[in-house]
């Protein structure tokens, strides 16, 4: 499912530099990526997504040389293949709980939004037990209710592939063992994969494996 080779990538005067020999995962693996802050695990995950392009090396995901697409393509692939839970929400203030999941259908056409897409998405809203905050404004919501709106979004569309940044960073202990959970059943449901950066080392055991990303840093943050 993903590949990544002798890559290297650098923020522009920030003194980080990553980088990566080799690393892969298998479809329908569950990894988990450790490491402290500013090690470059986020960054990672951005890579993997194509948000961001390495300075040299090659990824690839799901069969597709991300690294090499341009950016239309990048972004077309990466809301048609991946579902990103992003540690920061990228939810959009002007748009109500419902909306801001069915987002990804209205800016690309790799994906169709259809009566039972609607159906599903409060389906799975009820399922992170925000099915009653569908018509809210986001700025309403506590930001747990935030992630689970988030991890709704990149759900959706039944992505081969989860990364998900923190996903239960913003969670009360309660409720982290339930949406974590849910990752893995809609993973094993839709026989994706899953990348998940966490500091929750109590969640660590459910994974199939753990990257300590220490071994791939290279200077300081």
């Amino acid at each position: 499912m993903i590949e990544i080779d002798a890559l290297e990538f650098s923020y522009p005067d920030a003194g980080f530099h990553l980088r990566i020999p080799g690393f892969s995962m298998a479809a329908r693996e569950k990894v988990a990526v450790i490491g402290p802050s500013g090690s470059g695990k986020t960054t990672l995950l951005n890579l993997v997504a194509g948000i961001l392009v390495p300075r040299q090396g090659r990824v690839h995901c799901a069969g597709t040389e991300v690294s090499v697409l341009a950016d239309a393509a990048r972004r077309d692939f990466r809301i048609s293949t991946i579902g990103f839970v992003f540690q920061d929400f990228e939810l959009l203030d002007y748009l109500n709980v419902l909306d801001n999941i069915l987002h990804p259908y209205r800016i690309t056409r790799a994906l169709q939004l259809t009566a039972e897409v609607r159906d599903r998405a409060g389906s799975l809203a009820e399922q992170l037990g925000i099915g009653d905050k569908l018509k809210r404004g986001v700025e309403q919501l506590s930001q747990g209710e935030k992630q689970r709106v988030a991890i709704c979004r990149a759900l959706l569309p039944g992505p081969q592939l989860v990364l998900a940044d923190e996903a239960t960073g913003n969670l009360d202990p309660r409720n982290k063992g339930h949406i974590l959970e849910l990752l893995f059943e809609t993973v094993a449901s839709h026989e994706a994969t899953l990348l998940a950066v966490t500091h929750d080392h109590e969640l660590l055991p459910q994974f199939d494996r753990v990257v300590d990303f220490n071994d791939f840093r290279v200077g300081a943050a």
